[in-house]
């Protein structure tokens, strides 16, 4: 079997990893970049940028930039509604309460969106055409980076986990290679976001009582305010104080506005305190649900670019009264424990020993008469499972039933999460009770959930599959295969035009400054003839007419070529053209073949 990459497609940033040899190496992004943000934006021309090019230009294009997609993946629009409000760019509502995000005259669904961050990192997963041979939980890749399931006695783990939109405590059980998660729990709306937003807020609140406006009711001044909330936030992990300084932030009365004030570690930290103490909770849940105690804790393990807040840090180390461990960094952890769980299924023979033993985070079951839910496999069930149990009808003579599929831990179906639903048509008509209908619940090590429902009497059967992975029907993920094939050919030609618009400035600086070098060696008239050719190919750079790029560049290099041997003859120097003139596109080329085949342009930088 080949190598197995592994991927942590997070909110905030994604990476990607992959084992070589005895050890798991992140791959660095066409940026070089270890991590690449998860941003998408969308241009003109259906033109996209994905990751570090597209926060870049996320100021000037707030409306078409689209970050922490994955707050919304799974989600109903009324159970985001908070977060919809946040964001710059246009969250709709679809039928049956579904969220889309619109961008022009189309609408995306939020898989779509994280599909594109995954085409950027090579183009990866199964949309891009890759096999996706296992989904593993955070908590089980991170304890496996962090190669604890090495240690020779049993010992308790604790993974706190927060990241960029969500946020995790699981306690695993690890020894003799093997890796057990006892109990999960969690903030599927607690992340580096929320705490963006109480800067973001701050600043805001602070704006709106000197000068009588909301920033956050323009979409480019809150964009510029969640970048200016972010850098404050991480640079107030390792200094106390930090200045936020935004020039021009908004014109009131028709006079530019400036936004400059200190922020301090205490002062945030008193803004957060909510979200900070809203950690603790989940903690003491997953504690007793593994029916163990704070001083049973053997390690804790810190996941997430959050966790690189003093406070959080502080308040994990009162609560498990131990250190927690920082031996790797928490932005690749999780995807270089999913390459070593790749390298395990590859058949790696140095990892071959460990024994992954996930759970289901939440039960499932199916709603029943009374509108309840019935459970069938209860939450941190160790996975795979499977479970079977028999129903029967509500009523005399019903010719069929639904299945409604539900997660969740609350006891009325209306209270949990919806993840399926189906019908049994068929049943012979009886009275109520008779019918024997037997519903089986069988999930996988992937988390990926088949539900089938037989009738008894006749075998008749249907079945549903739930991937917790995406969500997609085999239709979407077909279009995005396509779509994915279709960006490929434009990502190639776009990348051609930035490598000749590139080079043609390359080409117009390298001979302006030969010019200058030449001073009055050059003759006036074939300086003129230069100066004429620069003038040209600068008109045709500043229209990107790629044609007109090509001929032009030919001219210039001709002109100056001849104009250059002109003038080493008169200044009788063999040397002259040798120490002074070297062909700007022989340069490009030279650059190229130092970075060994390495795209030297990756993404157009332009902020338009």
């Amino acid at each position: 079997m080949g190598k197995i990459i592994g991927i942590d497609l997070g909110t905030t940033n994604s990476c990607v990893s992959v084992m070589e040899g005895n050890e798991a190496v992140v791959i660095s992004n066409s940026e070089g970049k270890r991590t690449t943000p998860s941003i998408v934006a969308f241009l003109d021309k259906d033109e996209r940028k994905v990751g570090d090019p597209a926060k870049r230009q996320a100021i000037t294009n707030p409306r078409k930039t689209i970050f922490s997609i994955k707050r919304f993946m799974g989600e109903s629009y009324f159970n985001v509604s908070k977060e919809v409000n946040r964001v710059p760019y246009e969250v709709v509502k679809t039928d049956n309460n579904v969220l889309k995000i619109k961008i022009e005259n189309r609408n995306y669904s939020p898989q779509e969106i994280s599909s594109m961050v995954l085409q950027k990192m090579k183009k990866t997963g199964e949309i891009a055409g890759l096999e996706v041979k296992r989904v593993v939980n955070e908590p089980t890749a991170a304890a496996l980076a962090y190669g604890l399931d090495r240690k020779a006695k049993d010992i308790n783990v604790a993974v706190f986990d927060l990241g960029g939109g969500t946020f995790d405590i699981s306690i695993l059980e690890l020894g003799d290679s093997i890796v057990e998660v006892k109990s999960t729990n969690g903030d599927t709306h607690l992340g580096g976001d929320d705490f963006d937003q109480v800067i973001i807020d701050w600043m805001a609140e602070d704006f709106l009582k000197n000068e009588g406006v909301d920033l956050r009711h323009d979409a480019m001044s809150l964009q510029r305010l969640k970048e200016a909330a972010e850098k404050a936030k991480i640079e107030l992990s390792s200094s106390t104080m930090t200045e936020i300084n935004l020039p021009y932030i908004m014109p009131v009365n028709g006079i530019p506005k400036h936004f400059v004030k200190s922020l301090s570690r205490a002062k945030f930290e008193q803004l957060a305190d909510t979200l900070i103490q809203n950690t603790m909770e989940p903690c003491k849940k997953a504690l007793a649900d593994a029916d163990l105690n704070a001083n049973e804790i053997d390690e804790v393990i810190l996941v997430g670019g959050s966790t690189r807040m003093p406070a959080i840090q502080n308040i994990v180390e009162k609560f498990f009264k131990k250190k927690p461990s920082k031996g790797v960094n928490p932005d690749e952890v999780v995807a270089i424990g999913a390459a070593i769980q790749g390298g395990i299924l590859a058949g790696d023979d140095s990892l071959k020993d460990i024994l992954l033993l996930d759970v289901t985070p939440l039960s499932l079951g199916i709603e029943t008469m009374g509108r309840v839910m019935t459970k069938l496999i209860e939450s941190n069930t160790t996975i795979p499972s499977k479970k079977t149990e028999t129903f029967t009808t509500a009523v005399d003579n019903q010719p069929s039933v639904e299945i409604h599929v539900l997660q969740g831990e609350r006891p009325m179906a209306a209270n949990n999460k919806t993840i399926g639903r189906f019908h049994l048509d068929g049943i012979p008509p009886a009275q109520r009770g008779t019918p024997q209908i037997e519903v089986t619940f069988d999930i996988d090590a992937n988390g990926i959930l088949n539900v089938s429902a037989k009738d008894k009497s006749t075998n008749k059967e249907q079945s549903i599959r739930i991937e917790a992975s995406s969500g997609l029907s085999d239709t979407e993920i077909n279009k995005m295969k396509e779509e994915a094939k279709a960006n490929e050919e434009s990502d190639k030609k776009e990348k051609e035009k930035i490598d000749k618009l590139n080079s043609a400035d390359s080409t117009i600086f390298q001979i302006e400054k030969q010019m200058k070098e030449m001073g009055d060696k050059l003759p006036a008239e074939k300086k003129e003839l230069i100066e004429s050719s620069i003038s040209n190919l600068k008109e045709a750079h500043k229209a990107q007419d790629l044609d007109a790029i090509d001929k032009y560049m030919d001219e210039l290099n001709k002109v100056f070529q001849e104009a250059a041997q002109g003038a080493q003859g008169q200044n009788g120097n063999p040397n002259f053209q040798d120490a002074n003139f070297q062909n700007p596109n022989e340069k490009q080329e030279n650059k190229k073949e130092d970075k060994k085949g390495k795209d030297e342009y990756t993404d157009f930088e332009e902020v338009k």
